[in-house]
């Protein structure tokens, strides 16, 4: 079988989710993972998309959808003994973000940057397409801060992301968290459980909150752009 994948998106609160999750239920399986992420193209890229007629594989949601998301992320948060700090998102720019990324993986930091990333959106409520957010994670990480600040900006690295989102494209990849194994596909982290059992992964054990189920955690769908 070939490798297990996990989708992600910075921008997700359902991935941030998704990676608690991993963490403390399937960490051997998160040491397998292939992370690949999965952003809204800015119009530069959807155009270069839109050349070879292929199309990014998702759509805008409703005012009602994104309202149920906030009560529902705050809601799954708190069974996971979570706090979060909602962050507004002024002139959103994913490629900031999302480029840096493979600035840190190709200096083996991925899932030291996606950790940095997410906990500034979704602890701190921080603006992750700010570029000098990029540049504070490059100064933590021990990675070149400029590099990550203007990754968005270099040709070559706009041209991997291009092939990333075809990536994306050819998997059938149209929210996250998405996961893959072989052939098969699970969205959402109440889909997590089916993943790992799939890759023959067993969950950890770990402490629930008060008055939770064993299946409390796995309780929605649990996905999105």
């Amino acid at each position: 079988m070939s490798e297990p994948v996990f989708y992600f998106s910075l921008r997700s609160p359902y991935s941030w989710l998704a990676i608690h999750d991993l963490k403390t239920r399937y960490p051997k399986l998160l040491e397998r993972l292939a992370l690949k992420p999965f952003w809204e193209p800015d119009e530069e890229l959807r155009g270069a998309l839109g050349k070879h007629g292929e199309a990014f594989l998702y759509t805008a949601m409703s005012k009602e959808k994104h309202l149920y998301i906030l009560t529902d992320v705050r809601r799954l948060a708190r069974k996971r003994g979570l706090t979060i700090a909602w962050p507004h998102d002024k002139s959103p720019r994913w490629e900031v973000p999302h480029l840096a990324y493979f600035v840190a993986e190709r200096a083996g930091k991925a899932l030291e940057f996606i950790e940095a990333v997410k906990d500034m959106r979704w602890k701190l409520g921080r603006d992750i397409c700010d570029p000098g957010a990029m540049e504070e994670v490059g100064c933590v990480l021990g990675l070149d801060p400029i590099e990550l600040r203007d990754a968005h900006l270099d040709p070559q690295i706009r041209a991997e992301g291009l092939q990333a989102l075809r990536a994306c494209i050819r998997a059938g990849v149209f929210g996250v968290p998405f996961f893959t194994a072989g052939r098969e596909k699970f969205w959402g982290i109440d889909r997590l459980h089916e993943f790992a059992g799939s890759v023959g992964q067993e969950a950890a054990p770990v402490e629930m909150p008060t008055a939770m189920t064993g299946s409390a955690l796995l309780d929605h769908a649990g996905g999105c752009g």
